[in-house]
């Protein structure tokens, strides 16, 4: 099973258009992993690894809930949602890795996913530079989110629950993610967590901040 905590590894634009994405549901709320957790053991879950992950800063719009902008690692990873499955799982393709400094031109298409105008008027920028231009913007937010992620497998379906805190603010996830949206389907319905609504990190993100 592809390891979904290796390491944030630079990819150019052209490189991560060739990626396969894969669909996925995910849910947010109070109470979901031990919920998840008792229906686990019961659908054969296969334990995977768990983790704590290298602190992310997240950049959202208020005028789009399709482009996932964010730092991890050092490295700016944007990826963008590209469509639905009939049951309503999201696709999200990536976009590419850029490292800071980021060239204007590289930066003009960060905004353009973002949807967000900026003056840019210098030839690179470091990242604490466009983490200000984004506070700076009443269309931007920059989000701090720390998670505790962990992962396993129902059926070849690769899942997880986590604990995520925006801005210090805790929620608990979980997900099902994989090509195989029968398989989903299954997974989703065997931990219990089918009829939750479909949450992305960035509706969750917003939501907590009030930016909805």
């Amino acid at each position: 099973m592809t390891n979904p905590y290796d390491k944030n590894k630079a990819i150019s634009a052209d490189e991560a258009a060739k990626i396969i994405p894969r669909a996925e549901f995910r849910v947010f709320g109070k109470d979901i992993i031990s919920g998840v957790q008792e229906h686990m053991w019961k659908c054969k879950a296969t334990l995977y690894a768990a983790r704590i992950m290298p602190t992310e800063v997240y950049f959202l719009s208020r005028r789009t809930n399709e482009a996932n902008v964010k730092v991890r690692d050092g490295l700016l990873d944007i990826k963008t949602k590209v469509g639905e499955t009939p049951e309503g799982y999201e696709i999200f393709q990536p976009r590419g890795k850029f490292q800071f400094p980021v060239k204007q031109a590289e930066l003009a298409e960060i905004l353009k996913h973002l949807q967000v105008p900026l003056e840019l008027t210098k030839d690179v920028y470091t990242l604490e530079e466009f983490i200000a231009m984004a506070k700076d913007n009443p269309e931007l937010a920059v989000v701090r989110v720390e998670k505790k992620r962990y992962g396993f497998s129902v059926e070849g379906i690769i899942c997880e629950y986590a604990q995520v805190w925006f801005n210090g603010a805790m929620v608990e996830t979980a997900c099902c993610e994989s090509e195989n949206y029968e398989g989903m389907k299954k997974a989703t319905e065997a931990l219990g967590i089918a009829d939750l609504p479909n949450t992305n990190y960035l509706k969750a993100a917003k939501q907590v901040l009030g930016m909805n």
